[in-house]
C-alpha cells in the first residue's frame, strides 16, 4: 500500500452490499487511498476481487479480523466504535488492549494493524494506551471524537465543532507517539486540512461519503476530500506551539 493519506470509511455496521460497493467504488475513483469496511466474508471478498484499493476491515472481534485476514483484507481495524455508541454503550482502554492482543496472537504480525483510541475516555488514558499499544507494535492509531460532540452551528463552524474533538486528540497523541496517526469522526473536506495540519498522516472519512445515496454524489465528496488534503500537503502549512 503506498503512503496513505485518505480513507473512506464505509461503516463498521454496514452491511448494505449494494450501499458498501458504491462507496467503494467511489473511493477507488476519487482519488482515495484506503477504504474501510465491516468485517463480512462476502463484501471482503467483493472488495479484493472487484477493485484494486486497499482494504481496511474493522471490528472489535478478533476472531473475525482473523477471518478478514485470510479472505485477503489489507489491514485489519480495530475500532469505529460508532456501533457501539449508538447503543449508549462505552469501550475502556483495557478492552481495547486485551482486543488488541488477541487480534496480534491470532492474526500475528505480517497484516498491519490499526486500533482506534476511543475519543471518550480523558485525553491522559488516551496517550497511556496509544503509548502501550505502540509497544505491542501497532501500525497505526485512530482518533475519533464525533460521537461525544454536538454541532451547535450552521456551515463551516458546524464542521469545525463536530471535528473539534477529534483533532484535539490527534494533536496531543501526536506529541506522544510516532506511530502515524489517522483523525477520523466528523472529519469533511473542510476539517481534513486541519487534521493533516494538527499532526495526522490521514484521514478517515465515513458520514459524508457513506450517507449519500448517489454514486455521484459520493464520487464528488471523496474528490472534494482528497484535493482539500493534496492542497493542503502542497501548502507545506504545520501547526506549532505556542
Amino acid at each position: 500500500m503506498e503512503e496513505l493519506k485518505v480513507k473512506i470509511i464505509a461503516g463498521i455496521d454496514n452491511y448494505d452490499m449494494k450501499k458498501v460497493f458504491k462507496v467503494i467504488k467511489a473511493a477507488e475513483a476519487g482519488g482515495a487511498d484506503a477504504v474501510d469496511i465491516a468485517a463480512d466474508e462476502n463484501m471482503i471478498k467483493l472488495a479484493k476481487e472487484t477493485f484494486y484499493i486497499p482494504v481496511f476491515v474493522s471490528s472489535i472481534e478478533p476472531e473475525k479480523l482473523l477471518t478478514a485476514k485470510n479472505c485477503g483484507a489489507d489491514v485489519l481495524e480495530i475500532g469505529n466504535f460508532d456501533a457501539l455508541y449508538k447503543k449508549g454503550l462505552r469501550i475502556t482502554p483495557d478492552e481495547v488492549l486485551k482486543i488488541t492482543q488477541k487480534t496480534i496472537a491470532l492474526a500475528g504480525r505480517k497484516i498491519p494493524l490499526s486500533v482506534t483510541v476511543p475519543g471518550h475516555i480523558d485525553i491522559a488514558e488516551q496517550v497511556r494506551l496509544a503509548l502501550a499499544l505502540e509497544e505491542l507494535g501497532v501500525d497505526f492509531i485512530q482518533t475519533e471524537g464525533a460521537a461525544t460532540t454536538e454541532a451547535h452551528s450552521a456551515g463551516a463552524r458546524g464542521l469545525m465543532e463536530k471535528a473539534l474533538v477529534s483533532i484535539a486528540n490527534t494533536v496531543e497523541l501526536a506529541k506522544n507517539v510516532d506511530i502515524p496517526i489517522i483523525t477520523a469522526s466528523g472529519i469533511t473536506a473542510t476539517t481534513a486540512p486541519m487534521a493533516i495540519a494538527a499532526g495526522a498522516k490521514a484521514v478517515g472519512v465515513g458520514s459524508c461519503v457513506n450517507r449519500l445515496e448517489s454514486e455521484l454524489e459520493m464520487l464528488a465528496a471523496v474528490k472534494s476530500i482528497v484535493e482539500s488534503v493534496q492542497a493542503d500537503a502542497k501548502s507545506g502549512f504545520h501547526t506549532r506551539d505556542c
